[in-house]
């Protein structure tokens, strides 16, 4: 009996050392870097992290012109972000990094955010600064070759990744992670 009340202890200890974090995604707290970019915005002005500090970001590469993964991770985030209550949803934003800046201008990029809502907001680059800011993060991305029409595929990681208001990288979300536990992982990210 004493074992199992000794036991019983320790496991309370322990998780009192994590500050009571019960992620139900990927923790990557301490294995990934700050939140840190110096891209293009929007309205075409050069943006840093700063303009989106003391928020929770969620941090996104992909492209416009691709036919599933993008439209089905932003809608699956924003179906998640819309069913939280409004203090929670407005503390977080969804940084889209497109990594096809040749097609995807400025214009181009507000015009498909906005179909996912005001908290999608998105980015792009030079090819250097889009090495750089993928380099951070462990991700690539790669173009196919152009059919006739000069359409082209690009290829890039589905994964999201999670910055809680400081900057601090806490999260990796993938895409068998369910609305649930995105939800409830958020709710706490945006309560730190």
């Amino acid at each position: 009996m004493r074992l199992f009340l000794a036991a019983g202890l320790l496991v309370l200890m322990l998780n009192g050392c994590g500050q009571g974090e019960n992620w139900q995604t990927k923790d990557i707290e301490g294995v990934m870097p700050r939140l840190e970019f110096t891209l293009t915005g929007e309205n075409g002005q050069a943006v840093t992290q700063d303009a989106f500090a003391d928020k929770v970001n969620l941090l996104y590469f992909g492209y416009t012109h691709c036919p599933d993964v993008c439209p089905i991770t932003l809608a699956k985030l924003r179906g998640v972000i819309s069913g939280l209550p409004a203090e929670v949803a407005n503390r977080i934003d969804v940084l889209f990094v497109s990594v096809d800046p040749k097609r995807d201008t400025p214009d181009v990029l507000r015009s498909y955010t906005d179909a996912f809502g005001a908290r999608f907001i998105g980015l792009t680059g030079s090819k250097q600064q889009l090495d750089e800011v993928t380099r951070r993060y462990r991700t690539t991305y790669g173009y196919g070759k152009p059919d006739d029409r000069g359409n082209y595929e690009v290829s890039h990681s589905s994964a999201v990744y999670a910055f809680d208001p400081e900057g601090r990288a806490r999260l990796l979300i993938r895409n068998d992670d369910s609305p649930e536990a995105i939800a409830h992982d958020l709710t706490q990210l945006a309560g730190d």
